[in-house]
C-alpha cells in the first residue's frame, strides 16, 4: 500500500469546512428541551445532525475525488474535534472529554470510509496503468 503524504490544502479546507459546518448547524443550539414529564433531550435535533453530515459529505467528496483520502479524513476529524471541544468544554462535569473523544474517533472512521469509497468509485483511488 502506497502511503502518500498528507496534503496541506485539502486538510485545511476540510478542517475549516468542518468547523464552519459545526458552527452553522450545531453551534447556535445550546439549550436542552425539557418535556412535560421532566425528561430532557437535545440540545441537537436530528435534522441538525443530518445537515452537518450532508455538508461534510461535500467537503470530503471534493478532497476524496482528488485522491486526498488521508487529508479528507484527518481534516474532517480535526475540524470536528476542535469544534466539539470548543463547544462543550464549559461542561463542569468533565464528561465532555468522552464526547469529544467519540467525535474524534467516529468522524475519523466515518470520513475515512466515505473518502475511500468516493476515491474508489471515481476511479482515482487506483494506481497503476492499463487496468492491472
Amino acid at each position: 500500500m502506497d502511503m502518500k503524504p498528507l496534503k496541506l490544502v485539502p486538510f485545511l479546507v476540510t478542517a475549516a469546512v468542518s468547523v464552519a459546518a459545526w458552527l452553522a448547524w450545531l453551534g447556535w443550539d445550546q439549550r436542552r428541551d425539557v418535556h412535560p414529564d421532566g425528561s430532557e433531550t437535545g440540545p441537537y435535533e436530528a435534522w441538525q445532525i443530518v445537515g452537518l453530515v450532508l455538508t461534510l459529505l461535500v467537503a470530503v467528496g471534493w478532497a476524496a475525488a482528488r485522491r486526498h483520502v488521508q487529508a479528507a479524513s484527518f481534516g474532517t476529524a480535526a475540524g470536528l474535534t476542535v469544534a466539539s471541544f470548543a463547544d462543550w468544554s464549559d461542561d463542569a462535569s468533565g464528561l465532555y472529554v468522552i464526547g469529544v473523544g467519540m467525535v474524534a474517533a467516529g468522524s475519523l472512521a466515518g470520513a475515512f470510509a466515505v473518502s475511500a469509497l468516493i476515491a474508489s468509485v471515481t476511479g482515482r483511488g487506483r494506481r497503476g496503468t492499463g487496468g492491472r
